[in-house]
């Protein structure tokens, strides 16, 4: 058995971290299809907030980083419905009260700091058995919203519009995406951190996106990337003692670049007819 395999908080850790790797790209896809990449950003710095805000209210932080981000996002969607033709400014001005809100937290809760820096980077070692939990339920909930909204999601992202002419509810299925959104940062906290988390709901999909396939495929060599990116990264962080979230984001980074590298090899390598 690998020596990694022999211990409590790795084994927490892969579990934890096969769950993040599958939900991440699974909404990612719609993130970029949607063109709302800085979703992700704007919902984690809410996370930061309300891990703060948890800590100095002995809350449990994962409960009120979920909290925050769904205050956050229903704004984010309240205020693009208000800026219709500048759409992006609901989440510069979200974005950047969230962050506000948690350098004032973290200023009045000084003690706190120490433990909020495995919410912003990352952790093997502080995986808990409550985390998992709310992990693997978090998780679950997402997969199974996502499995019976995937035809209503599919129509939106590419032509609101259009879905609202054939009768979707776009208004209501596009709250129900951020609340997704924010459920899948607030499980993957504790694997990637709140800094990194938007980077692996994107660049999976980024690195499938360059073999042009078909959606269904898409989504499943997207799932396929960032499983295998968390493993290797959970893996490298564990016998390196890297932080695991900036390590398992940069193994994604390099997927990305070793897919770009081949697909321009093959083009190059293509008769011209």
């Amino acid at each position: 058995m690998p020596e990694f395999l022999q211990y409590d908080f790795m084994i927490r850790a892969l579990v934890s971290g096969l769950i993040v790797g599958v939900i991440c790209p699974v909404i990612g896809i719609f993130i970029v299809l949607k063109r709302l990449s800085m979703i992700g950003d704007c919902l984690s710095h809410a996370a930061m907030a309300g891990v703060a805000a948890g800590m100095l209210t002995g809350v449990y932080p994962v409960y009120g980083a979920l909290a925050f981000m769904i205050a956050a996002g229903l704004t984010v969607e309240r205020l693009r419905n208000e800026y219709r033709q500048y759409s992006e400014l609901a989440i510069a001005v979200i974005l950047s009260s969230s962050i506000s809100l948690a350098i004032i937290l973290l200023s009045v809760g000084k003690s706190y700091n120490t433990s909020v820096f495995a919410y912003l980077f990352g952790s093997i070692l502080t995986v808990s058995g409550q985390d998992l939990k709310a992990i693997t339920g978090l998780g679950l909930l997402v997969i199974l919203v996502v499995w019976l909204l995937r035809k209503e999601l599919f129509y939106i992202a590419f032509d609101e519009e259009a879905a609202h002419l054939a009768g979707i509810p776009v208004a209501m299925i596009n709250i129900v995406f951020i609340l997704l959104t924010a459920f899948t940062i607030a499980a993957s906290l504790r694997i990637v951190g709140i800094l990194l988390v938007s980077s692996l709901m994107v660049i999976p999909v980024a690195a499938s996106l360059q073999l042009k396939q078909g959606f269904r495929r898409t989504v499943w060599l997207a799932i396929g990337l960032s499983v295998t990116s968390v493993v290797i990264g959970l893996i490298a962080a564990f016998y390196l003692d890297w932080a695991p979230g900036g390590t398992v984001v940069m193994t994604a980074v390099l997927g990305l670049l070793a897919i770009i590298m081949v697909q321009r090899i093959k083009r190059r390598r293509r008769p011209v007819t």
